[in-house]
């Protein structure tokens, strides 16, 4: 996201050095908000969206799963459907979990293509897949993540090994705040006993 987000700023002439920090300090994870952050100019803003993208479909190779993350994903899927809510494309998704072996995995991909707010999409996912009464939960790297998981009225875990730093998504209080993918595994079973 770094080097895609300093690309874009280059070739829209926007005079900004990309750093880690860019990220961290979202209040709201979206690629929208991550070019005001590199100071895009708003006029700019949709078109720094649309490269950014751009840019991840045509990669190569989509980017590496933290480790230990596909087996707990696997296993989560035994028990519990997953859907995935996403600032990035449907397609993007779609190219990540087939890329890794986890499409059979997933329920259902919820991306920035799709109509609604993040708090929408976990609405109507749990609303899909859910039983009533039965925890849900919404597991992410973001502020947002953790806002719209609250605003949903579903369990937040908070992942300390995505964009922001476990610092900054412990401000947002977190339900839950994991630091590997094992952790994330033993939150959740023990909701399910």
């Amino acid at each position: 996201m770094l080097r895609f987000a300093q690309e874009t700023c280059d070739e829209l002439g926007v005079h900004h050095i990309v750093t880690q920090e860019d990220l961290n300090s979202l209040e709201v994870m979206s690629f929208a908000e991550y070019g005001r952050n590199c100071e895009v100019p708003e006029n700019l803003v949709d078109e720094f969206v649309k490269r950014c993208l751009k840019r991840f479909a045509e990669k190569q190779s989509p980017p590496e799963i933290f480790s230990g993350l596909d087996a707990v994903i696997k296993e989560l899927s035994r028990q519990n459907i997953i859907a995935v809510i996403s600032g990035n494309t449907t397609q993007n998704i779609q190219t990540f979990l087939l890329e890794h072996g986890l499409e059979k995995y997933v329920g259902a991909i919820y991306g920035v293509d799709m109509p609604g707010s993040k708090t929408e999409k976990i609405s109507m996912a749990r609303n899909q897949f859910s039983a009533e009464k039965e925890a849900t939960f919404m597991v992410g790297d973001s502020l947002s993540d953790v806002r719209a998981a609250k605003e949903a009225s579903v369990r937040s875990i908070a992942v300390g090994w995505g964009h922001q730093t476990a610092e900054r998504l412990l401000t947002a209080k977190p339900d839950y705040l994991v630091r590997s993918p094992q952790e994330l595994l033993d939150v959740i079973k023990r909701h399910k006993l």
